[in-house]
């Protein structure tokens, strides 16, 4: 099984696909979407769930996705039609770095892609590039929680504290105007939806030649998440403009 299937899989019950409840992420893009009329570009967008709820709540935005999974692409199109948005949302199928826009973002949003852009950092340059003067910033990344075991950092890599990622982005020459930092109730509802859709899928489907692969991997990322990083793993939204030079 690819692992964007695997994704696509376990994030069937939480297509958001970042550890935010609804609530939060109504508020995020109710604080980005300040005019009602901007032109929203999500990289890394997924089925579209951040995009549909956007062309929903606001009747003039307008959206563009960009996604390496046609599949994704595909349920987005579907979502958008069922929602009757689909003439204000175009989707692209390629790479979020390599991604060029026609028309520059209002606001550029990339919650839980930095893996398509190499981090945190190189993720913000990309949105940087695609957007409009004065536009906004919505990026959701992990951040250490609390001091890490060795296993956790083996297990998901370089972070920085919640201070330290705030300071190495205002560093970088953005300004945040409001954030959001997931509860303990959001990241664990998403792990226990990220490892429960999967098994699920798996064990409703006993005779796929996929099934068994998608238990052993649920069981596995349950096993990492309980036992490494659980205690330690953070995520924070961050909304950001340019500052001043």
């Amino acid at each position: 099984m690819d692992r964007q299937t695997r994704s696509l899989l376990a994030h069937a019950d939480h297509p958001v696909a970042a550890p935010l409840d609804d609530s939060s992420v109504d508020r995020l893009l109710s604080r980005a979407v300040v005019r009602g009329d901007e032109h929203v570009i999500d990289l890394g967008c997924g089925e579209g769930a951040w995009l549909l709820r956007v062309l929903r709540a606001y009747p003039e935005v307008t959206g563009e996705g960009v996604d390496l999974s046609a599949e994704a692409l595909q349920r987005a199109r579907r979502g958008a039609e069922e929602a009757g948005v689909a003439g204000r949302l175009a989707l692209r199928q390629e790479e979020a770095a390599a991604f060029s826009a026609e028309r520059p973002g209002d606001v550029v949003l990339s919650v839980g892609a930095a893996h398509a852009f190499g981090g945190l950092l190189p993720t913000l340059e990309g949105a940087r590039r695609l957007l409009a003067p004065g536009g906004a910033v919505l990026v959701g990344d992990a951040y250490w929680e609390r001091e890490p075991s060795p296993r956790a950092r083996e297990i998901l890599g370089a972070y920085e504290d919640l201070a330290g990622t705030v300071g190495k982005v205002t560093a970088e020459g953005w300004t945040p105007v409001y954030a959001h930092v997931s509860t303990r109730h959001e990241l664990d509802d998403y792990e226990w939806n990220w490892t429960g859709s999967l098994a699920r899928w798996a064990l409703d489907h006993p005779g796929h030649p996929d099934s068994a692969e998608a238990l052993r991997a649920a069981a596995e990322h349950r096993e990492e998440w309980l036992r490494g990083y659980r205690e330690s793993f953070g995520f924070v939204c961050l909304l950001l403009r340019r500052t001043p030079e």
